[in-house]
């Protein structure tokens, strides 16, 4: 008989999750792009991340309700539309320069993308032994960080282009020249988003045509759907893991999406800074082929998260006590510290909830809220700290997920299950 094997459904989920950093990652070009473009103040850019991630709680719960009827694949098809239509908003957004609609499109992509990590990410721990599932989530890991690498540049090069000279011919013009000059800058997003659209409703086609498996849980253990939602409450590591992850994907979007501004803000001119998420992104990546190489042949999971949380502890000290470009690396070398945490959290966290896993999984995913929390947190603690000295608000999150890292995730599962791995 041909052996079993789980590289097709592997690979299609890694083409998903290039999907997802390429997308999420542009909210860092973003952020200074609408704080030109609409006049906003740095804790109103940041709201950019706020609309995108808030979508995932709100989304997640009911992205779990609706992958029990259209399945895993279709769900993923479908969230991939719901991104598109989200792109589509962009272009009545630039036409008006509404920041409001600005801010609807991103939360109909995180609505998307909330159905679809809800979806992608049980994949990538259960198409194999769990104690290598943070191997395949580094894997997914890496094609979502060159997306979010490449991103910036290219989208940041359209719509950020001479960026520094506008900012001062927009210094010096009347209100009729600033007005034009704004709206020029506006619409610069409408070609690439509608070149976005046009692809993810070809891929959600595709995907729906693709043969990617079912997953499904064993006839044993299903019997246990018939619990109610707090039967979730089995699982104290579950609980513990959702708010590892709220820290986790904060701390993320943070060194991310601040880092330019950042940047700015350390007299570094907007035309260099506007690629410096690109460097926290390339940051992970080596994280990442460091966690595929690793884990689990000379790290653990749990010590693997260990290291990471002592290492942005680190780096946070860097960021406060340097200046100018050393202190700028030091937030892009925060990529280090974050690159394991989501693919040591996540298994972690679903470990022996068996048929529980869909629930679980849309309980994890609400945890990326922290992307929408903790950024905006961010930018109002600048307001009387400083850019600089706000970052020190990272501190209590790496110390949380080293208590997950040491203790959180090591609570009993009172009611063990398993879950069949799909036969491709």
């Amino acid at each position: 008989m041909k052996k079993p094997t789980v590289v097709p459904p592997l690979v299609i989920i890694g083409a998903l999750f290039f999907i997802f950093g390429f997308i999420t990652w542009l909210n860092g070009t973003l952020i200074p792009f609408l704080k030109l473009a609409c006049e906003l103040t740095y804790a109103q850019a940041l709201l950019v991340t706020f609309a995108f991630y808030i979508a995932y709680v709100f989304l997640a719960i009911p992205s779990s309700l609706i992958l029990q009827k259209t399945g895993f694949k279709n769900g993923m098809a479908l969230g991939l539309v719901v991104m598109a239509g989200g792109a589509l908003v962009f272009v009545p957004a630039a036409q008006a320069r509404s920041f409001g609609l600005f801010l609807f499109g991103l939360f109909i992509q995180g609505a998307g993308l909330a159905l679809l990590q809800t979806a992608s990410n049980p994949y990538a721990s259960i198409l194999g032994p769990l104690d290598s599932a943070a191997r395949r989530i580094s894997i997914m890991g890496i094609c979502n960080k060159v997306a979010g690498a490449l991103s910036p540049v290219l989208i940041g090069a359209v719509v950020l282009k001479g960026a520094t000279e506008l900012e001062q011919q927009l210094a010096g013009a009347n209100a009729a020249t600033k007005a034009q000059l704004l709206q020029e800058l506006a619409n610069r997003v409408i070609g690439p988003y509608l070149a976005m659209a046009g692809v993810l409703l070809v891929l959600a086609y595709l995907v729906r045509r693709s043969s990617l498996p079912e997953i499904s849980p064993r006839p044993a253990a299903s019997a246990a759907l018939a619990g109610e939602p707090a039967s979730l409450g089995q699982f104290p590591h579950l609980q513990l893991g959702v708010l590892a992850l709220f820290c986790a994907v904060g701390v993320e979007v943070i060194a991310g999406d601040t880092i330019i501004q950042y940047g700015r803000a350390q007299g570094i001119s907007l035309d260099v800074a506007r690629n410096f998420t690109s460097f926290t992104l390339i940051a992970m990546l080596v994280g990442y082929f460091v966690g595929v190489w690793a884990i689990p042949r000379y790290l653990s999971q749990q010590a693997a998260l260990r290291l990471c949380a002592g290492v942005g502890v680190a780096f946070t000290l860097g960021i406060v006590g340097t200046h100018g470009y050393t202190s700028v690396l030091c937030v892009a070398l925060l990529g280090l510290a974050n690159s394991l945490m989501w693919p040591a959290i996540f298994p972690l966290s679903i470990r022996g909830l068996g048929a529980y896993t869909e629930r679980g999984s849309a309980l994890l995913i609400m945890g990326i809220g922290g992307g929408a929390v903790l950024p905006y947190l961010y930018g109002k603690a600048s307001e009387p700290l400083g850019l600089q000295q706000a970052y020190l608000l990272l501190l209590p999150c790496y110390g949380y997920i080293l208590f997950f890292a040491l203790k959180g995730h090591a609570y009993p599962v009172k009611t063990p299950a398993s879950y069949a791995v799909p036969v491709v």
